[in-house]
């Protein structure tokens, strides 16, 4: 599987954004989708999940309650909307996969490699 990943930008503080992560070839349906960011002179983190079933979504605790990964099976797309961005939200974000990862692993921190498909990062800049 491929992953695009688009739809960053500048945004004020208290904004909203939506990313977007595009998938191509077969069987979409049967992976879970993550998005990870990463910010000047910092390691990357993991950002939000999304189950293969969309019955779970899996949140970091800096980043719950202020966005949602909607995922459209039938446009291979997975979202990430963002809003009540602040500066600290700051980075380039990336959607990854892999077909052995399950989203609890990364929620737990129970998970000690990388996925194996990334999507081109996508810079997202809060900023007055």
């Amino acid at each position: 599987v491929q992953l695009q990943a688009s739809g960053g930008g500048l945004v004020q503080p208290g904004g909203s954004l939506r990313l977007s992560c595009v998938a191509s070839g077969s069987d979409f349906d049967y992976y879970a989708i993550s998005w990870f960011r990463q910010a000047p002179g910092k390691e990357r983190e993991w950002v939000a999940c999304i189950s293969i079933s969309n019955s779970s979504t899996f949140f970091a605790p800096s980043v719950k309650g202020r966005f949602t990964i909607p995922r459209v099976n039938a446009k291979n797309t997975v979202y990430l909307q963002m809003n009540g961005l602040k500066p600290d939200d700051t980075a380039v974000y990336y959607c990854a996969t892999d077909p052995y990862i399950i989203c609890r692993e990364y929620y737990d921190g129970t998970i000690n490699r990388s996925p194996d498909h990334w999507g081109q990062g996508t810079q997202v800049t809060v900023s007055s």
